[in-house]
Protein backbone atom coordinates (compact mmCIF):
# COMPACT_ATOMS: atom_id res chain seq x y z
CA UNK A 1 0.00 0.00 0.00
CA UNK A 2 1.22 3.46 -1.30
CA UNK A 3 0.64 6.89 0.83
CA UNK A 4 1.79 10.23 -0.07
CA UNK A 5 1.73 13.14 2.64
CA UNK A 6 -0.07 15.98 1.04
CA UNK A 7 0.61 18.75 3.35
CA UNK A 8 2.89 18.31 6.80
CA UNK A 9 5.72 20.67 8.05
CA UNK A 10 8.86 18.40 8.93
CA UNK A 11 10.87 21.81 9.08
CA UNK A 12 8.61 22.51 12.01
CA UNK A 13 10.75 22.78 15.51
CA UNK A 14 9.03 20.31 17.36
CA UNK A 15 10.04 17.28 15.33
CA UNK A 16 13.08 18.97 12.66
CA UNK A 17 15.48 16.46 14.93
CA UNK A 18 13.45 13.95 14.50
CA UNK A 19 12.77 14.43 10.94
CA UNK A 20 15.15 12.28 8.90
CA UNK A 21 13.99 8.92 11.77
CA UNK A 22 10.68 9.67 10.29
CA UNK A 23 11.09 10.08 7.13
CA UNK A 24 13.03 6.85 6.58
CA UNK A 25 11.05 4.94 9.01
CA UNK A 26 7.76 6.34 6.86
CA UNK A 27 9.47 5.21 3.39
CA UNK A 28 10.15 1.78 4.85
CA UNK A 29 6.01 1.48 5.68
CA UNK A 30 4.84 2.77 2.28
CA UNK A 31 4.82 6.67 2.67
CA UNK A 32 6.65 7.36 -0.19
CA UNK A 33 6.27 11.77 -0.32
CA UNK A 34 5.97 14.17 1.86
CA UNK A 35 5.11 17.96 0.75
CA UNK A 36 6.72 19.68 2.92
CA UNK A 37 5.26 23.32 3.52
CA UNK A 38 6.56 26.72 4.74
CA UNK A 39 4.50 28.93 6.85
CA UNK A 40 6.89 32.39 6.88
CA UNK A 41 10.80 33.39 5.45
CA UNK A 42 11.99 31.98 8.81
CA UNK A 43 11.26 28.51 7.55
CA UNK A 44 11.90 28.67 3.64
CA UNK A 45 15.76 27.60 4.00
CA UNK A 46 14.87 24.51 6.20
CA UNK A 47 11.98 23.39 3.35
CA UNK A 48 14.26 23.95 0.30
CA UNK A 49 17.45 22.14 2.80
CA UNK A 50 14.83 19.10 3.50
CA UNK A 51 13.76 18.80 -0.24
CA UNK A 52 17.37 18.83 -1.31
CA UNK A 53 18.22 16.29 0.96
CA UNK A 54 15.50 14.27 0.39
CA UNK A 55 14.02 12.97 -3.32
CA UNK A 56 10.72 12.48 -0.82
CA UNK A 57 10.48 15.61 0.19
CA UNK A 58 8.90 18.09 -2.08
CA UNK A 59 9.05 21.78 -0.73
CA UNK A 60 6.39 24.09 -0.92
CA UNK A 61 7.17 27.91 -0.05
CA UNK A 62 4.58 30.39 1.39
CA UNK A 63 3.46 32.81 3.93
CA UNK A 64 0.86 31.46 5.75
CA UNK A 65 -2.08 33.51 7.37
CA UNK A 66 -0.75 33.56 10.68
CA UNK A 67 2.29 35.16 10.18
CA UNK A 68 1.26 37.69 7.67
CA UNK A 69 2.29 40.60 9.97
CA UNK A 70 5.67 38.91 10.39
CA UNK A 71 6.54 39.62 6.99
CA UNK A 72 9.45 41.97 5.49
CA UNK A 73 8.89 44.31 2.89
CA UNK A 74 11.00 42.76 0.33
CA UNK A 75 8.78 39.47 1.19
CA UNK A 76 7.04 38.52 -2.39
CA UNK A 77 10.45 39.20 -4.47
CA UNK A 78 12.07 36.32 -1.66
CA UNK A 79 9.52 34.27 -2.35
CA UNK A 80 10.02 34.39 -6.36
CA UNK A 81 14.09 33.92 -5.77
CA UNK A 82 13.02 30.57 -3.75
CA UNK A 83 11.12 29.45 -6.36
CA UNK A 84 13.37 30.64 -9.37
CA UNK A 85 16.63 28.15 -7.00
CA UNK A 86 14.04 25.62 -6.77
CA UNK A 87 12.29 24.36 -9.77
CA UNK A 88 10.65 21.47 -7.82
CA UNK A 89 8.49 23.65 -5.00
CA UNK A 90 5.09 24.03 -5.41
CA UNK A 91 3.15 27.35 -3.46
CA UNK A 92 2.27 26.76 0.65
CA UNK A 93 1.38 27.20 2.67
CA UNK A 94 -0.82 29.91 1.89
CA UNK A 95 -4.53 31.62 2.54
CA UNK A 96 -6.86 32.82 4.76
CA UNK A 97 -8.20 32.90 8.78
CA UNK A 98 -10.64 33.89 10.55
CA UNK A 99 -10.83 31.76 13.28
CA UNK A 100 -9.59 32.57 17.01
CA UNK A 101 -5.66 33.18 16.13
CA UNK A 102 -6.50 34.78 12.69
CA UNK A 103 -9.04 37.71 13.82
CA UNK A 104 -5.79 39.01 15.25
CA UNK A 105 -4.23 39.75 12.05
CA UNK A 106 -5.80 42.68 9.74
CA UNK A 107 -8.47 40.18 7.45
CA UNK A 108 -7.30 43.03 4.26
CA UNK A 109 -3.30 42.03 4.58
CA UNK A 110 -4.28 38.45 4.53
CA UNK A 111 -5.90 38.99 2.13
CA UNK A 112 -4.10 40.96 -0.36
CA UNK A 113 -0.96 38.68 0.56
CA UNK A 114 -2.98 35.52 -0.16
CA UNK A 115 -4.02 36.83 -3.60
CA UNK A 116 -0.38 37.80 -4.87
CA UNK A 117 0.44 33.95 -3.97
CA UNK A 118 -2.21 32.78 -5.18
CA UNK A 119 -1.86 34.63 -8.67
CA UNK A 120 1.84 33.67 -8.71
CA UNK A 121 1.37 29.61 -8.12
CA UNK A 122 -0.99 30.38 -10.91
CA UNK A 123 1.65 31.80 -13.01
CA UNK A 124 4.16 29.40 -12.24
CA UNK A 125 2.11 27.10 -13.42
CA UNK A 126 2.52 25.14 -9.74
CA UNK A 127 -0.33 23.69 -7.19
CA UNK A 128 -1.13 25.66 -4.26
CA UNK A 129 -1.71 24.51 -1.04
CA UNK A 130 -4.06 26.42 0.83
CA UNK A 131 -5.29 26.85 4.63
CA UNK A 132 -9.03 28.26 5.72
CA UNK A 133 -10.39 28.58 8.60
CA UNK A 134 -13.90 30.23 8.58
CA UNK A 135 -13.59 31.89 5.69
CA UNK A 136 -14.66 29.62 3.01
CA UNK A 137 -16.69 32.47 1.46
CA UNK A 138 -14.15 35.10 0.75
CA UNK A 139 -12.16 31.96 -0.25
CA UNK A 140 -14.52 30.78 -2.85
CA UNK A 141 -14.96 34.76 -3.51
CA UNK A 142 -10.96 34.89 -4.71
CA UNK A 143 -10.89 31.34 -6.38
CA UNK A 144 -13.25 32.15 -8.43
CA UNK A 145 -12.00 35.92 -9.61
CA UNK A 146 -8.64 34.44 -10.12
CA UNK A 147 -9.04 31.16 -10.98
CA UNK A 148 -9.96 28.69 -12.67
CA UNK A 149 -6.52 26.59 -11.86
CA UNK A 150 -5.67 23.80 -14.30
CA UNK A 151 -2.75 23.14 -12.62
CA UNK A 152 -4.60 22.27 -8.59
CA UNK A 153 -5.30 24.12 -6.07
CA UNK A 154 -4.84 21.77 -2.69
CA UNK A 155 -7.57 22.94 0.05
CA UNK A 156 -5.46 21.20 2.97
CA UNK A 157 -7.34 19.59 6.17
CA UNK A 158 -10.54 20.44 4.27
CA UNK A 159 -12.97 21.15 6.41
CA UNK A 160 -16.05 23.38 4.88
CA UNK A 161 -19.50 22.61 3.46
CA UNK A 162 -20.71 20.01 1.46
CA UNK A 163 -22.70 23.03 -0.69
CA UNK A 164 -19.31 24.50 -1.17
CA UNK A 165 -17.56 21.47 -3.02
CA UNK A 166 -18.65 21.86 -6.51
CA UNK A 167 -18.16 25.46 -6.89
CA UNK A 168 -14.25 24.83 -5.64
CA UNK A 169 -14.24 21.48 -7.91
CA UNK A 170 -14.83 23.74 -10.96
CA UNK A 171 -11.74 26.03 -10.19
CA UNK A 172 -9.36 22.73 -10.00
CA UNK A 173 -9.52 21.94 -6.11
CA UNK A 174 -8.39 19.21 -4.27
CA UNK A 175 -9.37 18.25 -1.15
CA UNK A 176 -6.60 17.13 1.54
CA UNK A 177 -8.27 14.98 4.61
CA UNK A 178 -6.28 15.17 7.86
CA UNK A 179 -7.38 13.62 11.33
CA UNK A 180 -9.55 17.28 11.96
CA UNK A 181 -12.11 15.23 9.99
CA UNK A 182 -12.26 13.31 12.70
CA UNK A 183 -13.92 15.52 15.46
CA UNK A 184 -16.68 16.44 12.84
CA UNK A 185 -20.50 14.82 13.24
CA UNK A 186 -20.49 11.99 11.31
CA UNK A 187 -23.19 12.55 9.15
CA UNK A 188 -21.95 16.22 7.75
CA UNK A 189 -18.41 14.43 7.79
CA UNK A 190 -19.92 11.77 5.45
CA UNK A 191 -22.36 14.20 3.18
CA UNK A 192 -19.24 16.65 2.81
CA UNK A 193 -17.01 13.44 1.78
CA UNK A 194 -19.59 11.81 -0.39
CA UNK A 195 -19.56 15.40 -2.49
CA UNK A 196 -16.06 15.26 -3.64
CA UNK A 197 -14.84 13.37 -6.64
CA UNK A 198 -13.07 10.56 -5.89
CA UNK A 199 -10.46 11.70 -7.89
CA UNK A 200 -9.98 15.00 -5.97
CA UNK A 201 -8.95 13.46 -2.36
CA UNK A 202 -5.90 13.56 -1.10
CA UNK A 203 -4.49 12.17 2.47
CA UNK A 204 -2.14 14.44 4.87
CA UNK A 205 -0.71 14.71 8.26
CA UNK A 206 -0.60 18.57 8.53
CA UNK A 207 1.97 17.32 11.09
CA UNK A 208 2.97 18.29 13.69
CA UNK A 209 0.14 20.88 14.01
CA UNK A 210 -3.21 18.04 14.96
CA UNK A 211 -1.01 16.53 17.48
CA UNK A 212 -2.08 18.87 20.31
CA UNK A 213 -5.62 18.92 19.53
CA UNK A 214 -6.00 15.12 18.65
CA UNK A 215 -3.59 13.40 20.15
CA UNK A 216 -2.94 11.39 17.30
CA UNK A 217 0.88 10.59 15.56
CA UNK A 218 0.73 11.92 12.14
CA UNK A 219 1.13 10.25 9.49
CA UNK A 220 4.54 8.80 9.77
CA UNK A 221 5.69 8.65 13.92
CA UNK A 222 7.78 6.34 15.01
CA UNK A 223 6.07 3.22 16.83
CA UNK A 224 6.58 4.57 20.98
CA UNK A 225 9.87 6.36 19.99
CA UNK A 226 10.67 6.95 24.04
CA UNK A 227 12.20 10.11 22.63
CA UNK A 228 8.89 11.72 21.71
CA UNK A 229 5.87 12.78 23.66
CA UNK A 230 3.71 9.99 24.53
CA UNK A 231 0.38 12.03 23.99
CA UNK A 232 1.25 11.02 20.31
CA UNK A 233 0.93 7.56 20.61
CA UNK A 234 -2.22 7.59 23.10
CA UNK A 235 -4.06 5.90 20.06
CA UNK A 236 -1.69 3.35 19.73
CA UNK A 237 -2.30 3.84 15.78
CA UNK A 238 -0.40 5.87 13.63
CA UNK A 239 -2.72 8.98 12.09
CA UNK A 240 -2.92 7.61 8.70
CA UNK A 241 -4.35 4.55 9.38
CA UNK A 242 -6.57 6.56 11.61
CA UNK A 243 -7.24 9.18 8.86
CA UNK A 244 -6.94 6.37 6.08
CA UNK A 245 -9.79 4.05 8.24
CA UNK A 246 -12.38 6.88 9.11
CA UNK A 247 -12.44 8.61 5.67
CA UNK A 248 -12.83 5.03 3.97
CA UNK A 249 -15.57 3.47 6.13
CA UNK A 250 -17.37 6.60 5.91
CA UNK A 251 -16.87 6.70 1.72
CA UNK A 252 -17.87 2.80 1.93
CA UNK A 253 -14.97 1.69 0.41
CA UNK A 254 -11.95 -0.20 1.56
CA UNK A 255 -8.66 1.33 2.78
CA UNK A 256 -6.63 -0.21 0.21
CA UNK A 257 -8.74 1.51 -2.60
CA UNK A 258 -8.49 4.91 -0.79
CA UNK A 259 -4.90 4.83 -0.60
CA UNK A 260 -4.47 3.88 -4.10
CA UNK A 261 -6.77 6.21 -5.05
CA UNK A 262 -5.23 9.44 -3.20
CA UNK A 263 -2.03 8.38 -3.82
CA UNK A 264 -2.67 8.50 -7.59
CA UNK A 265 -4.79 11.98 -7.22
CA UNK A 266 -1.69 12.97 -5.29
CA UNK A 267 0.97 12.32 -8.13
CA UNK A 268 -1.52 14.23 -10.55
CA UNK A 269 -1.65 17.70 -8.65
CA UNK A 270 2.31 17.30 -8.06
CA UNK A 271 3.49 16.04 -11.46
CA UNK A 272 4.17 20.02 -12.59
CA UNK A 273 7.19 20.89 -14.23
CA UNK A 274 10.23 20.73 -12.40
CA UNK A 275 8.55 18.46 -10.01
CA UNK A 276 10.12 15.50 -8.69
CA UNK A 277 7.45 13.42 -9.08
CA UNK A 278 6.16 12.60 -12.27
CA UNK A 279 3.07 10.37 -13.70
CA UNK A 280 3.98 6.77 -14.14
Amino acid sequence: MKLFDAHCHLQDPRILNKAPKLISTALDSGLLNFAVNGVSEKDWHLVKEMGDNYPSVIPCFGVHPWYVPQRSPNWFTTLKEFFETTPSAAVGEIGLDKGSKGREIDFNDQIEVFRQQLQLAKELKKPASVHCVRAFGDLLHIVKDIGPFPDGLLLHSYLGSAEMVPEFVKSGAYFSLSGYIMPMKVQKAKKMLKTIPLERILLESDAPDALPHLELSSLFLVDEDPSLPQEIFAHGRTAASNVLDYVANLLEISKEELAEISYKNSIRLFSYQGSKVALG
